[in-house]
């Protein structure tokens, strides 16, 4: 080794520590525990919504008015309901006043916004506001408890011009690195495939949870149409400005599953319905991937399909499309206090849409009086015999059609938690 010549020894050491410095900087960044499963930087605060807005597609495509809340909620009995607040009056011509059974089944609107979901992802503690503005809707479950507004409620509700609901927590304190107990109801539940995701456990008001959550109904008009033309086609129509990032066509026929990936819809497409033959598992693939490619990660695209890994994939056709993000914060105004540095929200549209084939197995059902293969169509009954009775065809009762889907769907709806 040579010499180092006398007076150099400092500028050998600094010419050293900026070859060190240097490869460290252009070296490949090794994730940190934080951020191994996803791709956040761990110095960000970033916020991750998912959610879903259900609805069902009339004679023209359009989404129409249904029954949105009839039926079980699959919610733990911690979870809040509108029904819970003084302050929120169910009108008289709902027979009894504060029965929330009867004013879920008696509440016509066009949208079910069912679960959304706010994650934090934060290097260190901190305290945030969290407020959501529903314009045009009724928020009517959410944990942990919250602050809403006051609403006065009857079958008509949701088609005011002036209906409107917002949803504060004023004091959410976000703990990463924690590890607290989540509340567990009994029972199999959807809500909890929601937990299984890295982000920050959340504290507001002395309850843990992984996330904020809410849900609602309205009856504003989602920015997509499908209508099936016949048999073998969907015709599917993008009603607003904005592009649709992606789109499925799905129909399950007593367990044969089929789907066509649409990609992005700039435009009308008429497409053929999907050949049978496919697995859930496949589908399932091809939806956490538009998740993902919509801004989530890969474990909340997981969980968000988990959650729905039954609702979803039930008998019937529908579009599950990628709602754009500016329809979403028109339809959803979201404020975090202090800000984020990057906010996500990725809402699946889901639309049912009512088939000649589907139509068919209803009459047929009802002729022979089969109230098993009626069941299937669970909360979308209603809509379907409302179809089939605008049609009016002669061979049909309309009196006992009337009767019978009254019953069976005051079956369903009955069939609600124990703390309802």
């Amino acid at each position: 080794m040579l010499p180092v010549a006398p007076g150099r020894e400092d500028l050998m050491l600094t010419r050293a520590a900026f070859v060190v410095l240097a490869l460290l900087t252009s070296a490949p960044r090794v994730p940190s525990p934080v951020a191994s499963s996803h791709t956040a930087d761990p110095a960000d605060f970033a916020v991750h919504e998912w959610g879903t807005f259900t609805t069902v597609a009339g004679q023209d495509g359009g989404a129409i008015d249904w029954l949105p809340l009839g039926g079980p909620t699959d919610l733990p009995c911690f979870v809040e309901h509108f029904q819970d607040r003084r302050d929120v009056k169910i009108a008289p011509n709902l027979i009894n006043a504060l029965d929330y059974a009867t004013a879920r089944a008696n509440l016509w609107g066009k949208v079910r916004m069912e679960t959304p979901v706010l994650y934090f992802y934060t290097p260190r503690a901190r305290t945030v506001s969290v407020r959501v503005r529903f314009p045009h809707g009724l928020m009517t479950e959410w944990y942990p408890p919250a602050t809403v507004t006051p609403v006065a409620v009857d079958r008509n509700a949701l088609r005011q011009a002036d209906q409107r609901s917002v949803i504060d927590w004023p004091s959410v304190r976000v703990t990463p690195g924690t590890t607290p107990r989540f509340p567990v109801g009994q029972g199999a539940s959807h809500y909890y495939a929601a937990r299984n995701t890295d982000a920050a456990p959340i504290l507001v008001n002395n309850q843990t949870e992984r996330f904020l959550f809410y849900r609602g109904v309205a009856s504003f008009d989602v920015p997509l149409a499908a209508v099936a033309l016949g048999s073998d086609s969907v015709r599917v129509r993008t009603l607003g400005q904005d592009e649709i990032p992606g789109a499925i066509l799905f129909e399950n026929r007593h367990g044969a599953i089929g789907y066509r990936v649409l990609g992005a819809l700039r435009r009308d497409v008429t497409v053929a319905t999907p050949p049978a033959g496919r697995a859930v598992a496949d589908v399932r693939r091809e939806l956490e991937g538009m998740l993902v490619s919509g801004g989530l990660y890969p474990k909340e695209a997981r969980a968000m399909v988990d959650t729905w890994r039954d609702s979803w994939f039930e008998d019937g056709t529908r579009v599950f499309y990628i709602v754009p993000r500016r329809a979403v914060d028109a339809i959803l105004p979201l404020t975090i206090t202090p800000a984020p540095d990057s906010i996500a929200r990725v809402f699946v549209g889901r639309m049912e849409v009512i088939t000649p084939d589907i139509e068919r197995s209803v009459q047929k059902a009802i002729a022979s009086n089969d109230s098993a293969e009626l069941q299937r169509y669970g909360r979308f009954l209603a809509p379907i015999t409302d179809r089939i009775l605008a049609k009016a065809p002669a061979a049909i009762d309309k009196q006992r059609l009337d009767a019978l889907t009254s019953a069976l769907f005051d079956s369903y709806r009955k069939r609600v938690s124990a703390c309802e």
